[in-house]
């Protein structure tokens, strides 16, 4: 398959992930990919080539995108534009699956609504701005926000085809949830298999063609991230957050982050305390 996971996590002081767009500059394509988490761009500036399941949309100033969990979906921002991003969690949302435990929420009539457009632009000025008590503004628009999209644009009854679709990836998604959850214990590709009654070939050629990565790197990606967050948000010793993220010693971390990241963790750490 020529699509590939993506790892997500929220920001470290809301349940929820939400950034500027990445291709904001232009010249920028993001290939196929899928995620568990229901996603929102918000267009405010230029336009976006959107693909969502194959089919194509053009998002201009005022537009936003819905991708449903597991979708598959791609990106092209051949101009640059302002576009903010809103990657929300599926457990948001588990009070209102239908009896099938899905949710599925309407892209296409999400195009254009004012109302969605402002609450996104407030959350991220009042994020942005972090003044006092801003978490408590940007969770307020938030769950305005869910309740716009659970009352608004979820489709209620939704026919079987879409619904095994879905399917074909929410078993990789179950797969990778258990492995976010037990990512800072030792974690053999031979346990996880045995957790999901996979044999272990099975399992590894499976991971690897449905994520695009191997079991391996997709844990160490993982780690790393988490490992990330400790060194520029905490004064914890380099050792520790090593054991404390999964890896096997001092060395295998560093080696690790200097090949995704380009420093060493002490220089890294040095050079955000300064920045």
């Amino acid at each position: 398959m020529e699509y590939s996971h993506e790892l997500i996590m929220p920001n470290d002081d809301i349940p929820f992930k939400l950034f500027l767009f990445e291709g904001k500059d232009g010249h920028y394509v993001r290939e196929k990919h899928w995620h568990r988490s229901v996603e929102i761009f918000a267009l405010f500036e230029g336009e976006i080539d959107f693909f969502v399941n194959n089919s194509g949309y053009l998002l201009k100033p005022g537009e936003c995108m819905l991708v449903n969990s597991n979708e598959i979906h791609s990106v092209h921002a051949p101009k640059k534009n302002l576009t903010v991003v809103l990657q929300i969690p599926l457990s948001n949302f588990e009070k209102y699956y239908t009896d099938e435990k899905f949710i599925y929420f309407s892209n296409s009539s999400l195009i254009q609504d004012r109302e969605v457009m402002a609450l996104i632009g407030e959350i991220y000025e009042t994020y942005t701005e972090k003044g006092s008590g801003y978490e408590l503004k940007v969770m307020g628009k938030f769950y305005m926000l869910l309740y716009l999209l659970v009352t608004k644009y979820r489709m209620k009854k939704v026919d079987t085809k879409l619904i095994r679709q879905h399917r074909k990836l929410d078993s990789l998604s179950d797969i990778t949830a258990y492995i976010k959850e037990n990512y800072a214990a030792e974690l053999p590709l031979e346990r996880v298999a045995a957790v999901f009654g996979y044999s272990s070939a099975y399992f590894s050629r499976m991971f690897c063609k449905y994520t695009g990565i191997n079991y391996k790197n997709y844990l160490d990606s993982l780690r790393l991230a988490h490992a990330y967050k400790d060194l520029a948000n905490s004064d914890m010793a380099i050792g520790d957050i090593a054991a404390n993220n999964g890896f096997a010693n001092s060395r295998s971390f560093a080696k690790l982050f200097k090949g995704k990241y380009g420093v060493l963790p002490s220089e890294f750490r040095k050079c955000h305390k300064t920045g």
